[in-house]
């Protein structure tokens, strides 16, 4: 860069983020954390009433369909420029220069991806040999025009940890493309039903950031002098989620070719049943972690515990959600999908299995990411976009069975690399992360073996009426084993959820 353009110091237009370390951090952190999952969980539920009633009216080829074009928007995705949106949240100090920076940065970047898949749209449609590819792709290129709103809104709204704001906006556009797929799927729209509802979504956050951060007030510069840490860190982002769309994407790109539409579909709503928690609530926590570990990132103690603390609590809600999946894996699918979708029941199980592993995987990011380490994040994304393909190319010869099993033993060989390269840099030992998982596990699998032998000692009653009665057992179970052998982290847990006394003044 010329010596004569370096970024501009910080000015009356500075834009601030607020210091941590301190009580009040703790307590943006706390409500951040409290917002994030409360309303994701509330908007999930939304999202899933809605999704489910519309598997019941939708066909697996529809999925099947709506995945292959989804190969090729997650390829493009890892260029729109949300990586360096990314690197305002960690810069200590910016100003409306450099945020201008970036929203010009997004626009010629989504512009010129829009162009992009246009024009590739017929060579992706011969790849997958479906010609509704093609007409699919054309019309998710309006997705790109509403990504610099999103990103750069994202980003202005995470610095200040107003986590609030975030989670209402996107609770309005969770409820808004829960109304149109409904009303899309039985208007009979068929498969363009999952092209709009998300576009419904995308469009109505992109207003709701334009409002909120105030986006009409920065003005885009094309200009991008002094802007090299944004543009180095934005590719370290660029780099890291390139190797996870090799890891998460490759098997959809293989069997997009070698599966018909159908069974594509089966084994693609089988991934988004049991990759739930991983890839809904999970990623906006770690958000939530992203930011509070760049706001003290010079306090490594605090981080260590925070960071175990985390492990432990996601752990917690997630482990007993994938073995009570598992061992419900029937009566779920035929009570909730309906018949239609029963060959995807022996899927469920294996990839349930495989989804605490990626789910404890992707913790370690947010925190070696946060310490100025993007690059340990880079070689454990390099391990895992190197392994998940050969496992998936080995997986395929037995179909989509295999592709579920390849999830399950690549994702185990991933995580122990990934613990490994990671935990030094955060300062924790093995023993320690262990010790934070264990809980939950134990609990969990104690859980899952008492549900699946109520399960065959059952006689039939009916799929609806058993669904209720494992997962009664296994919610009271679960509570049980807690209360019995981990009250303290039941302590710690009610701790976060419970609003903190202000001291007597």
């Amino acid at each position: 860069m010329d010596a004569q353009c370096a970024e501009p110091a910080a000015t009356a237009d500075a834009v601030p983020r607020a210091g941590g370390g301190t009580p009040g951090f703790a307590e943006q952190v706390k409500a951040g954390v409290i917002w994030r999952s409360g309303s994701q969980l509330f908007g999930q539920l939304i999202a899933w009433a809605s999704t489910f009633l519309v598997l019941r009216v939708l066909e697996p080829g529809d999925y099947g369909m709506v995945a292959m074009t989804a190969v090729v928007l997650s390829f493009l995705t890892l260029f729109n420029g949300w990586g360096f949106a990314s690197a305002l949240v960690r810069d200590e100090k910016t100003d409306k220069h450099r945020i201008g920076q970036t929203f010009g940065m997004l626009f010629l970047m989504n512009g010129a991806l829009a162009a992009l898949q246009w024009f590739g749209a017929p060579y992706a449609a011969a790849y997958f040999r479906q010609p509704m590819v093609e007409e699919l792709l054309r019309v998710q290129v309006l997705f790109y025009l509403a990504n610099p709103f999103l990103a750069l809104g994202h980003a202005l709204l995470a610095r200040r940890l107003e986590f609030r704001r975030q989670s209402r906006i996107d609770l309005i556009g969770a409820c808004a493309s829960a109304v149109t797929a409904l009303s899309c799927a039985y208007s009979g729209l068929g498969v363009w039903t999952l092209v709009v509802a998300p576009g419904v979504y995308w469009y109505v956050r992109a207003g709701g950031y334009v409002i909120a951060a105030k986006l009409w007030q920065i003005r885009p510069r094309f200009h991008f002098a002094g802007a090299g840490k944004m543009l180095r860190y934005g590719t370290a982002m660029v780099a890291v989620q390139a190797c996870w769309f090799a890891q998460s994407q490759a098997d959809v790109f293989i069997a997009g070719r070698l599966l018909d539409p159908h069974r594509l579909g089966l084994y693609t709503t089988a991934l988004f049943l049991t990759q739930i928690l991983a890839a809904k609530f999970v990623p906006p926590l770690n958000e939530v972690a992203f930011a509070a570990y760049s706001r003290i990132q010079g306090e490594r103690d605090v981080i260590r515990s925070a960071f175990l603390k985390s492990v432990r609590l996601i752990m917690l809600v997630a482990l007993p959600f994938y073995f009570g999946l598992a061992a419900t894996a029937e009566p779920f699918v035929l009570t909730v999908l309906g018949s239609q979708w029963a060959e995807t029941i022996p899927l469920v199980p294996v990839l349930a299995m495989a989804m605490p592993l990626l789910t404890l995987q992707i913790l370690f990011a947010p925190a070696t990411n946060a310490l100025g380490r993007p690059g340990l994040a880079v070689r454990t994304g390099l391990i895992g976009a190197g392994l998940m393909p050969l496992a998936f190319l080995a997986g395929i010869q037995w179909g989509v069975m295999g592709l579920a099993w390849a999830w399950l033993a690549g994702m185990g060989v991933l995580l122990a690399a990934t613990a490994e390269i990671s935990r030094r840099v955060i300062g924790i030992s093995r023993r320690a992360l262990l010790g934070a998982i264990v809980p939950g596990l134990a609990a969990s699998a104690a859980m899952g073996a008492l549900v699946a032998a109520l399960d065959s000692a059952l006689p039939d009653i009916g799929t609806g009426t058993r669904l209720v009665l494992l997962v009664g057992t296994g919610m009271a179970t679960y509570a049980g084993l807690l209360l019995a052998f981990a009250r303290p982290i039941v302590d710690e847990v009610l701790g976060l959820i419970r609003p903190r006394r202000r001291a007597a003044v």
